[in-house]
């Protein structure tokens, strides 16, 4: 996601005086999401556990070299590229039969992924039957190498009814100049109620900053955590998750700028504080305390510090080892069950974490 900022800086200020209508959308601080249903709706009965996944999927490309991340300088694909990435992705969700799915970067409709609505294309293609959805970047026309149209965001999904489902605005980054900060992605949290016969609870769903270089981040995994903490404030139950873009507070490594270059880039040459934007973790390593604290991790801290490389969830660029954990499930009950799914390297940047709630 770093690279989007300098394809959106080369739209003109002009455009934002001519235009009748708002070129991105700017988002209230809370507003309903978008609502999807499958196709056909499968039968789902009341459980008493139930396997939650998160899974940041890389809007469907897999590891395409792809100019939205990492150092890939394409940014369109076509048609039959995004279908197979969509596929790999739809396999393994149907392997592991997850009764509620908290994915990342989906496109809805976006020219540079054929214009396919994945979050219809998965239900559809899934045995999951609804979905609520949250932009945090919709654009009507992108110019820069012919990007166009651009919706991109988190996606719910779930084998029973969602409602009462809500896009909380998180806050921009102070450290843009003010044409970058228009133009630029729109964070939030997604909640929404599941309501499965017998029983309701809240599935959150995130994806934090990642490029920061201020105190957002910070700010994020804070409203982040009061959106779950008014959950219990109400005497309800909530799983969540999603790509948190921060390590837990025992990682061992903290600075990635060597591995996250690009060719032509050099960091460390003048000195160790020259760093790689997302790429040093050290000023934020005690950030997600707070949530370790609180609740409860599908991956605790102690099996995470016995076990860390079983655990990592990202791989940079087409490069398919895993070097970093980001993602992570929560909840104010229990889990079991926590798996990192390693093998799933070749499907996205990220692999999925899955883990067995216990319904309360």
């Amino acid at each position: 996601m770093k690279y989007y900022f300098k394809y959106i800086l080369s739209i003109t200020a002009g455009m934002l005086l001519t235009s009748c209508d708002p070129l991105v959308n700017q988002f209230a601080d809370i507003e309903d999401a978008v609502m999807y249903r499958a196709s056909n709706i499968k039968n789902a009965e009341a459980k008493k556990s139930i396997k939650v996944m998160t899974w940041n999927i890389r809007f469907g490309v897999a590891r395409l070299d792809f100019f939205g991340d990492g150092c890939g300088d394409r940014a369109i694909l076509g048609k039959s590229e995004v279908v197979k990435g969509l596929e790999g992705l739809a396999a393994k969700i149907n392997a592991e039969d997850p009764d509620i799915v908290l994915l990342q970067e989906v496109d809805v409709q976006s020219k540079k992924t054929a214009y396919i609505d994945q979050a219809q294309w998965l239900l559809d293609h899934t045995d999951l039957n609804y979905g609520a959805y949250g932009s945090m970047w919709e654009a009507q026309v992108i110019l820069a190498d012919g990007l166009g149209r651009v919706n991109t965001g988190n996606l719910t999904l779930s084998k029973w009814e969602l409602k009462d489902a809500e896009r909380h605005q998180l806050p921009l980054r102070s450290d843009q100049d003010g044409l970058t900060q228009y133009f630029y992605l729109r964070r939030n949290v997604l909640k929404a109620k599941v309501v499965m016969p017998g029983n309701s609870f809240y599935a959150v769903n995130t994806h934090l900053t990642a490029f920061a270089t201020d105190d957002t981040k910070q700010k994020h995994i804070t409203g982040f955590k009061d959106i779950l903490d008014g959950i219990v404030a109400e005497g309800k139950n909530f799983v969540a998750g999603g790509d948190l873009n921060a390590l837990p507070p025992n990682a061992s490594k903290l600075d990635y700028c060597i591995e996250d270059q690009c060719s032509g880039e050099s960091y460390h040459t003048g000195g160790e504080s020259n760093h790689k934007e997302g790429a040093y973790f050290a000023p934020e390593i005690t950030w997600l305390s707070s949530l370790y604290q609180t609740y409860t991790p599908a991956i605790s801290l102690s099996e995470y510090g016995e076990q860390e490389g079983q655990h990592y969830t990202h791989s940079p660029f087409d490069r398919l080892q895993l070097d970093r954990k980001l993602d992570y499930l929560w909840t104010n009950t229990n889990w079991n069950n926590g798996t990192t799914h390693q093998g799933a390297t070749s499907l996205s940047d990220h692999i999925p974490v899955t883990a067995d709630w216990m319904v309360k």
